[in-house]
């Protein structure tokens, strides 16, 4: 990476001082604030690839808007990265997703410039669109720019907010889209290939530019020219643009990484006073050929070193259990011909590449579409094929109306692979899977599990796909325990039923998947020092829950402790303690897990001290029972 020296970073400290400078020395600020993004990303890692390709764009925006009078929405939070330090937050920048520090997404309480908060996609146009027209009712006069990209415009949401905002003829609502032809993996569908087939309407495009150019200088013309633009597309194109079909103005497409075009066109946009799309070309990873090469991988590299691109491996041994679920289900396919596998834009997130590179007929990315992936997998099982739908715990949140639905009320069977189960780390409250067990549990017919290790998660996916009714799965981001489990036999887990790991007289410890191994540890430490002698149950289902092993638990202790990764209102230790009481025990129970709130970003390990419930905390509530 050719280094350059920082001549005007410092010296823009807020929107007002970018306006300072001229639109010749655009570009090399862009330059340093690009180079600014890679430095402290290769030692504070974060979303890079993303931001790298937006920085004209940022700039662009804040140099022509009136940000924070003017309203700016980022879909997809991660591409904000020169927002954040353009608006008064370069400072702050080495705190991206720290304990304590900036979050690494848009977040209203954090800045007046993020008019809106934007962890998952698809919701900026939407999002604009209430923003504008709340400044329409209050006679707010302003603008409001949503900026769509990184595959969002995939989502169905943001078509609902297109459909719906081009109903208003007027206004000063724009759409930027940034097409890269990416999400975290290269995108796909039928609108990427329309998109594509767009691109290559050079002639269409020229024209169209050219005569908007000239004309912006002869408001009643330029005004004349766009009411019978559907005419004139008609004739140079053949076919109808999507975008204007939807009454959005439609400009593109526009090289994003030339400020200073992006610059002109903006300041023309400004005077068009009627919903509008600017469609723009970007390269995920722009500036750094490492992250443009490779912009799967460099969406978030971890750390790395800024001149070489190499990049610096975690220290760990044990396998991903992301990676333990993709090299599964590939084995179990190649036994089974009725299994598929589905994801929402996330096949290398999740490691669904794994089959897709062997298999690529049975395996489905069906865009950043959540409800799509799980109504299209019931589809596929009510055809006979036993669908693996595997999506961020997180991400599913927006697809539990079709999970209750199209999945559980026809009682089809669907397994469904929750990966990020828990808490994740630096990506904050946006992306914490604290919610899955606990909604989950509740849907009529759905079977809900977590495993403790690698060789558990193998078992319970081999016994979820030889299992006729819904089957949640759900397993953390990251490493798993070191346990074997390549080339293990499979093993099929009874539903419904845990095990007892230790015995013990005083306490039982009841844990729900990989916090299993902090209680073990805890447990270990307690007895070590001479304290309780402690009891330790894995549940392994959330639901049905294990009666057995419960009446056991229930005659025998006095004093439970329950953990969990996720979020205890409605979790499994209320479930545990309404059981028992329902069957006239009545211990001392006490539930460790996250609470009523929703947790802030952090490292792993900080935000399980945090919600209490690593190992000291377990070593706490132990020592705590009297």
């Amino acid at each position: 990476m050719e280094q350059v020296e920082y001549d005007l970073l410092y010296k823009v400290n807020s929107p007002a001082d970018l306006k300072r400078l001229s639109v010749e020395q655009l570009p090399l600020y862009c330059r340093e604030l690009r180079q600014y993004i890679i430095e402290e990303c290769s030692k504070n890692p974060g979303h890079l690839a993303s931001s790298l390709g937006t920085v004209e764009l940022a700039v662009a925006i804040h140099y022509v808007y009136d940000t924070p009078q003017d309203k700016l929405v980022w879909d997809v939070g991660h591409q904000a990265y020169a927002h954040k330090i353009i608006t008064s937050r370069r400072d702050l920048f080495p705190t991206n997703r720290k304990l304590g520090g900036i979050s690494g997404f848009p977040r209203m309480a954090e800045s007046e410039y993020d008019s809106f908060g934007a962890g998952h996609s698809s919701t900026s146009i939407s999002a604009a669109y209430g923003l504008a027209k709340a400044a329409e009712l209050q006679g707010i006069d302003n603008h409001v720019v949503a900026v769509i990209g990184d595959g969002a415009m995939t989502g169905g949401l943001a078509f609902e907010g297109l459909n719906n905002a081009g109903e208003k003829k007027k206004g000063k609502l724009l759409v930027i889209f940034n097409d890269n032809e990416m999400a975290i993996d290269a995108a796909t569908g039928a609108l990427d290939s329309y998109l594509a087939r767009m691109s290559t309407s050079n002639f269409y495009n020229r024209f169209k530019r050219g005569l908007w150019r000239i004309l912006s200088h002869v408001p009643p013309v330029l005004r004349f020219c766009q009411k019978v633009g559907n005419a004139v597309k008609q004739g140079l194109l053949q076919n109808s643009n999507l975008f204007e079909s939807l009454n959005f103005r439609y400009f593109g497409q526009l090289d994003g990484h030339n400020v200073k075009e992006l610059v002109t066109m903006l300041s023309a946009l400004k005077d068009i006073d009627e919903p509008k799309l600017l469609h723009v070309i970007t390269t995920k990873g722009k500036g750094y050929t490492p992250a443009e090469d490779n912009q799967a991988v460099w969406h978030a590299p971890g750390r790395f070193n800024p001149e070489t691109g190499e990049r610096i491996p975690s220290p760990t041994s044990a396998a991903r259990y992301q990676d333990v679920f993709g090299e599964t289900l590939l084995e179990l396919a190649r036994q089974n011909d009725k299994i598929v596998g589905i994801t929402p834009a996330m096949p290398s997130g999740c490691s669904l590449n794994i089959m897709m590179q062997q298999m690529p007929e049975r395996c489905f990315d069906v865009g950043i579409a959540e409800g799509h992936a799980v109504t299209f997998s019931a589809g596929l099982a009510a055809g006979g094929m036993h669908p693996v739908c595997n999506i961020y715990s997180s991400f599913m949140q927006r697809a539990y109306d079709n999970v209750i639905h199209d999945v559980a009320l026809q009682n089809l069977p669907v397994t469904f692979c929750i990966d990020r189960g828990g808490l994740v780390g630096e990506d904050g409250a946006t992306h914490h899977g604290a919610f899955d067990m606990a909604s989950f549990a509740c849907i009529p017919n759905m079977i809900v599990a977590a495993p403790m290790n690698e060789a558990e998660l193998r078992n319970m996916l081999y016994t979820a796909v030889n299992t006729p009714s819904p089957y949640s799965l759900r397993y953390p981001r990251g490493s798993g325990e070191g346990v074997a489990w390549r080339g293990e036999a499979f093993e099929l887990i009874p539903t419904g039923r845990g095990r007892k790991l230790k015995d013990g007289d005083e306490v039982a410890v009841l844990t729900i998947g990989t916090v299993g191994n902090f209680a073990a540890q805890a447990i270990s430490q307690v007895e070590a020092e001479g304290g309780k002698s402690v009891a330790h149950y894995d549940m392994r289902f959330v639901k049905p829950l294990d009666a057995e092993l419960l009446e056991e638990v229930g005659k025998r202790y006095k004093k439970i402790i329950t953990v969990e990764d996720g979020i205890l209102r409605g979790g499994v230790g209320e479930a545990i303690t309404k059981w028992l009481s329902d069957n006239g025990f009545y211990p001392q129970v006490v539930s460790l897990g996250i609470g009523d709130g929703f947790v802030e970003h952090g490292t792993l390990p900080e935000l399980y001290a945090l919600c209490g419930y690593d190992v000291a905390g377990i070593v706490r509530a132990i020592k705590s029972m009297q």
